[in-house]
Order: structure tokens, then sequence, then C-alpha cells
């Protein structure tokens, strides 16, 4: 009985395919949208996440000031110094690196060629708390940290607008008035999550920076790396214990520095991406119901044009049920096949579309089997009525039917 109702309901599929087709394209529509949504969105979270992850591997981030960000109030609050990150390697446990930071805008020169840049000036942590790795050359040895010598590691933006594809290391850059050895060349990072060009960058040793370029002793940032699995609410506590008894700010006044963990970054990047993929699959699967709508329409005109056809199979002894279990099948079939076409589709966009807004194709078996299953209940519960209706004809109304 069954697979005679999954033969007669094919029949009809394909004595009207144009029609058919018609009546799918609304499951098709809401199918392709939701997982292409949803795909998008589930792509822009890793890209998110892993630009957050390539600004350093569990970093705090200590500032001056009490915001971090724009509006940041950084003026009147004092700068560091590299005693700060000397005192935090030595009372604060659980600790991969602390790199003391610097920077300048300055341009460099190159030949004939010149570029405007930022100069960073730090230790060998920074290229730890910065998830830094060399392509080429080598990092700064200690005796030169501590001489303040002219060496500088460049990035990849650098290197491209002053050296093109020449291999920079041994060379010299021209900065102010001094010549700096360039040591190593830095790999490409990319874009961070603000939009700004990570490998635009130059890094010298602290001293070197502050000796010819600051002229000061400041730091304007501690960059923290925490160990995997430290407690880093903890960490973060202590450090600003720390701070506040080496900046002696008494009980009753407030920390003058501001102190980030960039998974709160992280977290809230990432929640802000799922709820608005959450929005957009729900505002696509609105057209799923709108092709289970038409469905149910082209079920009823069907059975309508079918009333002697089905008045016939009555009347030779086929049962309610056979005739109920007809028209379901067809309309999930119809429906299963539009979710089939429509995660074909889905597919084919989401690669193309995700190679065009630059984030990872991110395959996610769930939602694909969730939206067929989704498009094959809306066959079940949008087919029933019209299978019902085609079933309780009378016989004799049916086979005077014209």
């Amino acid at each position: 009985m069954f697979w005679s109702s999954v033969l007669l309901a094919l029949r009809a599929i394909r004595r009207n395919l144009l029609r058919s087709f018609l009546t799918i394209l609304g499951i098709v529509i809401g199918v392709g949208a939701v997982i292409t949504m949803v795909t998008l969105g589930n792509g822009a979270t890793q890209a998110v996440s892993e630009q957050i992850a390539s600004l350093g591997s569990n970093l705090v981030i200590i500032r001056p000031g009490k915001r971090l960000g724009p509006g940041r109030d950084e003026a009147g609050s004092p700068n560091f110094k590299a005693a700060d990150a000397d005192a935090i390697v030595a009372q604060i446990s659980a600790l991969n690196a602390v790199a003391p930071v610097a920077s300048k805008s300055v341009t460099v020169v190159y030949t004939a060629k010149n570029w405007s840049t930022t100069i960073t000036g730090s230790t060998d942590a920074y290229f730890t708390t910065g998830n830094w790795r060399l392509a080429a050359g080598r990092l700064f040895t200690d005796a030169e940290q501590r001489a303040g010598k002219a060496v500088c590691v460049i990035g990849a933006t650098v290197r491209k607008e002053l050296f093109g594809e020449q291999m920079p290391v041994g060379d010299q850059l021209r900065i102010k008035n001094f010549a700096c050895e360039v040591i190593g060349l830095l790999q490409s990072k990319g874009q961070s999550t603000m939009g700004m060009d990570q490998d635009d960058t130059i890094v010298m040793p602290l001293r070197t920076l502050q000796r010819r370029l600051t002229g000061t002793q400041d730091v304007n940032t501690l960059m923290v790396s925490v160990q995997d699995g430290a407690n880093t609410d903890r960490i973060m506590a202590d450090l600003r214990l720390l701070m506040r008894e080496r900046r002696k700010i008494a009980a009753n006044e407030d920390d003058n520095f501001s102190i980030l963990d960039t998974r709160q970054i992280a977290d809230a990047m990432t929640g802000t991406t799922k709820v608005l993929t959450m929005l957009l699959g729900a505002v696509a699967a609105v057209s799923l119901l709108v092709g289970g709508i038409g469905i149910m329409n082209i079920m009823l005109v069907s059975v309508t044009e079918r009333t002697r056809e089905i008045g016939i199979r009555l009347a030779i002894g086929a049962l309610e049920r056979e005739v109920l279990l007809q028209f379901l099948i067809e309309a999930v079939a119809l429906a299963a096949l539009g979710g089939i076409v429509g995660i074909t589709l889905a597919t084919l966009a989401s690669v193309g579309l995700a190679a065009l807004m630059q984030v990872p194709y991110v395959f996610d078996p769930s939602i694909n089997l969730l939206s067929f299953l989704f498009s094959a209940a809306i066959g079940v519960i949008f087919g029933y009525f019209p299978a019902r209706r085609a079933a309780q004809l009378d016989p004799i109304e049916a086979l005077r039917h014209e």
C-alpha cells in the first residue's frame, strides 16, 4: 500500500513539472536563505575569534587612564615604566611573558622610498605576548636590548612598501636621523578586528626607541600573556593591586589605569555576531512558512482538479487512509525536494559569499539537517489538510464532479 501510494504521488508530481517547481520555490528560497545566513554568520564569528586571537594568547592589556578605546581618558594619568613590567614578572605567577610597550609614529626611508608607520619599542617578550612569528631573520639579543642598539624587526606591509619582493634582512632603514639595521621579518597577520593593519609596524628595542625617538623613559602599555589554564580573574585582581601599590593610589582613590582581558572583547564580539546570525536565520525562516502555505494552496487546487480521479479510486475499493497517504506523500516529497535543492544552492552561495566577504566557510551539518527536516515537516503540516479533504470526499459526489 505504501509503495503504491509513493508511485502515485511521484506520477502526479511528474505530470505537472512546472507547477511542482513553482510550488517548491518558496521552500528552496527559505531553506537556502536560512542555511546561507547561518553559515555566513558562523564564518564571521570564527573570523572575529581568529582576529582576537591574533592579538595575543590569553592576553591582558594594561593602559593608563580609566577607560580603553575611544574616549579613553589617558590625559593626566602617568605612564608606566619598564620597571613595572619587571615587578609583574617578579611578583605574579602563571605568566608566559610581560612586555613593556612604547610607540611612535614616524616616516621611514629606504633608498628613494619612504613610508609612514608606527615604531614599537619593546623587548623580546613582545613577540610572545602578541603571538608574532618570524618569517625570516632573528629577534633581539639581550646585549642589543641592554645597549639600545639600532636594530629592528619589520612587518609584512613595511617590507612590501619599502622593499617590494626583496629580502630586507641585513639592509638598513633611515629613521629620522639614524640608520637602523633590519634583523628580522614578521609573518603576516592581516587586519585586526578594528580594521587596522597589524603588519604595518616596525619593532625595535625599547631603550632604542626611548633614547632616539621619544626622549623619555615612559611606557604606555603593558602586555601580559597568561599561561593556559591559569585563573585570569585572579591574575587581573593581582595586577590591579600591584599597579595601585606601585602608582601610590590611596584606598579612597579610583584607579588611574585600565586592565582589559582580550577574552572579554572576544566574548562580546562573538556574542554579538551570534545574536545577529540567529536574528537573520529567524527572518529567513519566515519564508519557509510562506513556502508551506504555497504547498497547501497548490495541493488544494490539485485535490479540486483530481476530484473525479479520487472518486474512482474510492469507488473501486481504495481506503480513505490510502488516499490520505498518497496526497500526504506528494506534499512531503515536494517539500523534501525543495529542501534538497535549497541545501545545494545554499552551499554554493555560502562558499562564494564567504570568499567575497573574506570570512572562512564553516560547514555546519546540524543547520543543514535541521533545515531539511523542517522543510519535510512543513510538507506534513501543510499537506495534511488537503490530503484529509481528499480522503473524506464522497465517492458518489466525486464521480459526478466535472
